[in-house]
């Protein structure tokens, strides 16, 4: 359902007023919050089905909802431009459920961002224009947005986030040399960087992939695994 808590009227493009999915914990109960991102012709609901995946009671989960199901229109590799107004508008959207779950008590500190291919690229983009220390981020299949050559001028420090990057090295749509491009760029942010590469997996999710940010979660929450 829709929460009332999170409000994207005040951003500027085609993803204002775009609706914010939960699940889980309410805000004001939660330890903490994830943010999942969905890919392109994707729904919030769909990917807040891995709230399933996590079961962690005291998480409250959050989905924004691109506008027609997707971020942007052209390839994440296209020139930034061919993609605006939509990815600074997603961007900024991203940024307003950031900043609300801030204003609801819980901390980017407390934040934990993930996002599946098209919201990969989002979230790892998001990110590193906006780096401080997040509760950990994870990347399932995407990368930084931009051609290849784009210039990584990003400010700030990712203070020690734990970052994972998950892909596999024939995905039809993430070069692998993306990936890694993505992993060095975050890792000079100061962020904590796993990368894991599949041998032909394709472009999905794989069991490890959960079970390496649901030991993210662990640490995140201060908890033990069995």
């Amino acid at each position: 359902m829709s929460d009332a808590n999170f409000t994207t009227d005040g951003i500027d493009g085609p993803h204002s007023g775009q609706p914010v999915a939960t699940a889980g914990a309410t805000l004001d109960e939660a330890d903490a919050a994830m943010v999942l991102t969905h890919g392109r012709g994707a729904t919030a609901e769909s990917i807040l089905e891995l709230a399933n995946e996590f079961q962690r009671p005291n998480v409250a989960y959050v989905a924004p909802q691109a506008t027609r199901n997707t971020w942007y229109p052209q390839s994440f590799l296209a020139p930034m431009e061919s993609n605006e107004p939509y990815l600074s508008s997603a961007l900024a959207l991203l940024g307003a459920v950031v900043d609300d779950l801030d204003a609801a008590g819980i901390s980017s500190e407390r934040a934990f961002l993930l996002g599946f291919s098209q919201g990969a690229c989002l979230t790892t983009e998001f990110v590193a224009r906006n780096a401080r220390r997040y509760g950990g981020v994870a990347g399932f299949s995407g990368g930084l947005i931009g051609p290849d050559g784009t210039p990584r001028d990003y400010d700030g420090s990712l203070g020690g986030t734990p970052v994972y990057l998950g892909c596999s090295d024939v995905d039809p749509h993430i070069p692998v040399e993306r990936v890694h491009e993505t992993r060095d760029v975050l890792g000079e942010l100061d962020a904590d960087v796993t990368e894991r590469i599949f041998e032909g997996m394709g472009h999905g999710v794989v069991q490890e992939e959960i079970d390496h940010v649901d030991a993210m979660l662990d640490d995140l929450l201060g908890e033990k695994s069995p």
